[in-house]
C-alpha cells in the first residue's frame, strides 16, 4: 500500500474522509460545501450510487471547498475535519449525513445536532478544531481545489474526470461504468489494484485552462491588529494615510490573481496608500520559499526597487519558480547570479522570512493572501470593492487625525498604538516524563518537548517527521520526549504503544525509536495488528517469546495509561499534542510554528 494515500493530480490521503474500499476501481473525489444546497442534493445522489455499486467498486472521498459567501460553511468544514481527526470516519459521515439530511438550512443549531449525532459534545468542538489542525486541512483542500480549477460546488472528480454540479445519478453512472471497464483492462494488464486509481486519474485529468475565481473570506470587522512594518519592503510614501500589509506566497494562485487588484488600488489612491510585503510561504508550496529568498536577495544586492521588480516577475504567473526560472529572473535583473543562486541554496534570508511567518501565525493569518489595512484584516483574493470600502473608511479616519494634529508620517504609528496585540501561546502544566522514558535530541537541552502521540493517528505520523526537523534546526538545544496517548477509537493504538515500550525494555532508546519508525510507516490497522507487531519485533531482533508475553500480559499498559492520564489532566484529548516548556501546540502544525514556540522557550530559558 502507498504509505500516505493515492498520489496523482487529484490525490487522496489518510487525512481525507472516505467511504468505500481504497482498492475500489472507481473513486469519486467531491469538493463540497456544507451550506451549498446543490451539494446537499448531490449527497443524496452519491448515497444512491454507493448502494448501487457497493463499497468494493466505488469509493467516495470528501474534500472541503467552503464558498466565501456561505458564512457557516468554513466553520462547519473545520468542525467536520475536527470530528474526523478526533473520532474517525464513521463519526465524520454521521456528522455529514446529519447536515445534508436536515430539513432546515445550515445554522449553528443544525451543526450542534450533527455533532451530537457524531458523538461529539458541541461545547468541545472549538478545542478539537484547534487540537486537530482542522483549519489547515480545510485550507489545504481549498488550495488543491484552486490548482485543479474548481471554482464552485459541488465539483466531482471521477477517477480524475471532472463533473460539475449536482448532476443526476445517470450522468455519474455513465462515467462510473466507463471507468469500471477501464479499470478492468488495467487489472488484466497487470496493474495492482492499489495503483489503479492513480493511473486512471493521471490519464483522465484535464488541467484547467485558467485559474479559478477569487477565493477568500471576509475580514474580522473593525478590529485593529498590531502589525509592525519593521524593515519589510514597502511601495508607497511614508506619509501615506493607509498602510496595507500583505502576507503573500509566490506559489499561491490566489496571490497571483490578486496582484492586478493591488496594482489598481495603488494607481487609484496614489500617495494615500502604501503596500508592505510580508513573506508567508505555505508549507505545501515547495517553491515559495526559494522564490522569497531570491526576491530578498535582489533587495540585498540592489535595493528596494530591485525587490519589487523581482516580486512583479515572480508573481506574473509566467515563471515556474524552479531553479532555472529563479536564475533567469536574477539574470534579467542583472544581479550577481552566482551570489543569488548561493543565497537561495543556503537559505540566506531564512531568518527574516521566518520572522514574517511567525508574525502571520501571531495574527492568525493561516492562508494567503491575507491583508491588514491599517491593521484591519481582509482575507483572500477579494473583489476590488472590498478593498476600496475599507481603504475609504481608513482614509476618512486618517484625515480626521491629521486635522487633529497627527503628522501624516505618524498616522500608522498612532493607529498601531491602539491596536490589539497577539495573544500569547497557551500554557499547560504537565509533569516531566518518568525517568527512562524514550527521548531523542539533546540530553541536556534547555527546551523539552513532550510529544503526546498515537501510532494509529495519521497526523501523528506527519508530526513525527517534523520533530526530527526541529531537532536539526536547534542542535544541542531541544530534547523530544515521546509520551503515549492512544485514542479510544483507534483500536490498534493501545497494543502498538505497549509494543514500542517493550522494544524500549529490550533494546533501549534505540530499539524504541526503530519500533516507533516502523509503526509510523503505515499507521493503519494492517501495519499495527498483532501479526504486524510481531513481524516488526522480529525485524528488530527482539526476543520473540518475551515480546509476546509482554503483549499478552499487558506488561506496559500502566506506563502507557500514565502518559495518557497526564495528557488528560492537562486538557489534551486529541493527538498529536506537544508541550514545549509548558507551551501547548496542538495538531500536526508546520515546522515554522514549532520553531517560533521553541525560540520563545529558549529566550525565556536563557
Amino acid at each position: 500500500m502507498v504509505a500516505d494515500g493515492d498520489p496523482g493530480p487529484v490525490p487522496v490521503t489518510r487525512a481525507d474522509p472516505a467511504r468505500g474500499s481504497r482498492l475500489a476501481p472507481v473513486t469519486i473525489v467531491v469538493f463540497s460545501d456544507f451550506e451549498c444546497p446543490f451539494c446537499k442534493h448531490l449527497g443524496g445522489t452519491l448515497r444512491q450510487l454507493e448502494q448501487r455499486y457497493g463499497a468494493e467498486r466505488l469509493r467516495v472521498v470528501w474534500k472541503n471547498f467552503p464558498l466565501a459567501f456561505h458564512k457557516q460553511a468554513r466553520p462547519t468544514a473545520e468542525a467536520a475535519m475536527a470530528v474526523f481527526a478526533h473520532a474517525g470516519p464513521k463519526a465524520f459521515w454521521a456528522f455529514h449525513d446529519a447536515i445534508f439530511t436536515a430539513d432546515e438550512r445550515l445554522s449553528p443549531e443544525v451543526q450542534a445536532t450533527a455533532l451530537r449525532r457524531a458523538g461529539v459534545t458541541p461545547g468541545k468542538i472549538q478545542q478539537l478544531v484547534q487540537q486537530s489542525g482542522a483549519a489547515q486541512k480545510v485550507g489545504a483542500d481549498m488550495e488543491l481545489a484552486g490548482r485543479l480549477g474548481v471554482n464552485g460546488t459541488p465539483a466531482s472528480f471521477i477517477n480524475g474526470v471532472l463533473l460539475v454540479g449536482a448532476q443526476p445519478a445517470e450522468r455519474f453512472a455513465e462515467i462510473i461504468d466507463a471507468q469500471l471497464a477501464a479499470a478492468q483492462a488495467l487489472r488484466a494488464g497487470g496493474t495492482p489494484p492499489e495503483k489503479i486509481y492513480a493511473a486512471l486519474a493521471e490519464k483522465n485529468f484535464a488541467p484547467p485552462a485558467e485559474e479559478p475565481d477569487d477565493a477568500g473570506e471576509e475580514g474580522d470587522g473593525g478590529v485593529v491588529h498590531l502589525v509592525p512594518v519593521g524593515d519589510s519592503p514597502v511601495r508607497g510614501a511614508e506619509t501615506a494615510l493607509v498602510t496595507m500589509v500583505l502576507f503573500s506566497d509566490y506559489q499561491c494562485p490566489f496571490c497571483r490573481r490578486v496582484t492586478p487588484t493591488v496594482d489598481k488600488l495603488r494607481a487609484q489612491y496614489g500617495d494615500k496608500l502604501r503596500v508592505v510585503w510580508k513573506d508567508h510561504p505555505l508549507p505545501f508550496h515547495p517553491r515559495a520559499e526559494p522564490a522569497a529568498e531570491l526576491a530578498r536577495e535582489a533587495r540585498a544586492q540592489k535595493g528596494n526597487d530591485a525587490f519589487w521588480q523581482a516580486n512583479d516577475r515572480l508573481l506574473a504567473g509566467e515563471a515556474a519558480l524552479d531553479d532555472a526560472a529563479l536564475e533567469a529572473v536574477a539574470a534579467e535583473l542583472r544581479l550577481n547570479v552566482t551570489a543569488a543562486k548561493r543565497a537561495v541554496a543556503s537559505h540566506k534570508h531564512a531568518a527574516k522570512i521566518e520572522a514574517d511567518v511567525d508574525l502571520a501565525d501571531d495574527l492568525g493569518a493561516q492562508g494567503t493572501p491575507h491583508f491588514f489595512i491599517n491593521g484591519r484584516s481582509l482575507v483572500g483574493a477579494q473583489p476590488i470593492e472590498k478593498f476600496q470600502a475599507i481603504i475609504d473608511e481608513e482614509i476618512a479616519k486618517a484625515e480626521a487625525m491629521v486635522v487633529a494634529g497627527t503628522p501624516r508620517a505618524k498616522v500608522y504609528e498612532a493607529i498601531q498604538k491602539q491596536a490589539v496585540p497577539p495573544a500569547p501561546p497557551p500554557k499547560v502544566s504537565v509533569p516531566p516524563a518518568p525517568k527512562g522514558h524514550p527521548s531523542k535530541g539533546a540530553a541536556a537541552g534547555k527546551v523539552v518537548i513532550q510529544a503526546f502521540s498515537d501510532f494509529q493517528c495519521p497526523f501523528c505520523a506527519r508530526a513525527a517527521a517534523t520533530m526530527d526537523e526541529l531537532i536539526k534546526a536547534f542542535p544541542g538545544k531541544v530534547r523530544v520526549v515521546y509520551r503515549h496517548l492512544p485514542l479510544p477509537f483507534h483500536p490498534e493504538a493501545q497494543l502498538a504503544a505497549e509494543a514500542a515500550m517493550e522494544a524500549l525494555a529490550q533494546k533501549g532508546p534505540a530499539g524504541f525509536w526503530k519500533m516507533h519508525d516502523l509503526l509510523f510507516k503505515g499507521s493503519d490497522a494492517s501495519n499495527l495488528d498483532r501479526a504486524a507487531l510481531e513481524q516488526h519485533a522480529a525485524s528488530l531482533g527482539l526476543d520473540a517469546a518475551r515480546f509476546a508475553k509482554a503483549l499478552d500480559e499487558h506488561t506496559h499498559r500502566a506506563a502507557v495509561e500514565a502518559d495518557a492520564q497526564a495528557a488528560r489532566s492537562a486538557g489534551i484529548t486529541g493527538t498529536p499534542g506537544f508541550v514545549i516548556n509548558g507551551y501547548l501546540v496542538s495538531g500536526a502544525q508546520p515546522l515554522a510554528k514549532f520553531k517560533k514556540v521553541v525560540r520563545r522557550a529558549l529566550s525565556e530559558a536563557n
